[in-house]
């Protein structure tokens, strides 16, 4: 039996999946927010040095990288875009937990509830 394997992340992007995309749109219509993208950033903090950060906005920044996925924009802090370069982001709702799971190539070390990672 020949799986079909799924195309590596280019390390030059970071890709939202089709089910994480649609969850946001999701909260966003639930917010009744007409005009939005999703801010993927990380900041210091957690138990390996580096915490993931999502938020829904309006717009990007001057500062932000803008990248396209699956009619959502995502809007990355170029400080941020070097951690996550080649991530993809999805979206669980499985036993194991609900929320966003990060796939980041650039983590040494993530913690036990993937909330964080040292680069």
């Amino acid at each position: 039996m020949v799986s079909a394997s799924k195309p590596a992340i280019p390390a030059n992007t970071i890709f939202i999946t089709e089910k994480a995309a649609s969850k946001v749109k999701e909260y966003a219509a639930r917010d009744s927010m007409e005009q939005f993208g999703l801010k993927v950033a990380v900041k210091g903090g957690g138990c390996s040095g580096l915490e993931y950060v999502l938020d829904i906005v309006e717009g990007p920044t001057a500062d932000d990288k803008v990248i396209e996925h699956h009619g959502l924009e995502l809007y990355v802090p170029k400080m941020s875009y070097v951690y996550l370069a080649g991530t993809e982001l999805d979206f669980s709702d499985g036993l194991n937990g609900k929320g966003f799971v990060f796939k980041n190539p650039n983590a040494t070390r993530t913690c036990g509830c993937g909330d964080s990672f040292s680069a």
